[in-house]
């Protein structure tokens, strides 16, 4: 199950069932449990600034946090997949309108990114080191761009 909720106060607001609809292909892509539980907030970006010095030990709001809970990882292939408690995706809808402006695509665009980023973290992907950044950033980009095509 997906819960959503935008707690940001970012205007305009961004479009919660889309981004839900992103977490689920994300899921059911990556072969997780449909009834794996997974929270998406969007907050503002003093609660982001928050979070970020509590768990990460840095100053000032970041782009999106992923907090997991269960070590839920994809089902392999021929396998059925396990029911767990993925964890939290936390995304700052301010600082994503930023990003965006520079990427040069829409705000939603990028909030889709980094839930999709965030995700992936939950399930245990990492980008820390240039084998894993390859890894992770192929499979976001996959995801992201085969999401996005099922748009139209």
């Amino acid at each position: 199950m997906i819960e959503y909720a935008d707690e940001s106060g970012y205007e305009p607001v961004l479009d919660g069932e889309e981004i839900s609809r992103l977490a689920r292909y994300v899921l059911d892509e990556m072969r997780i449990h449909p009834a794996s539980d997974l929270t998406v907030m969007l907050v503002d970006e003093a609660t982001m600034s928050d979070l970020h010095v509590k768990w990460m030990d840095e100053e000032g709001p970041t782009d999106v946090l992923s907090f997991p809970m269960d070590e839920v990882r994809p089902a392999p292939a021929g396998h059925e997949p396990v029911e767990g408690l993925l964890g939290d995706v936390v995304v700052c809808p301010a600082v994503a309108a930023e990003q965006a402006k520079v990427a040069g695509h829409a705000t939603i665009e990028e909030v889709l990114l980094l839930v999709t980023h965030g995700i992936l973290h939950v399930l245990g992907y990492d980008h820390a080191t240039p084998e894993e950044e390859r890894e992770m950033f192929g499979l976001q980009r996959k995801l992201l761009l085969n999401f996005l095509a099922t748009r139209q």
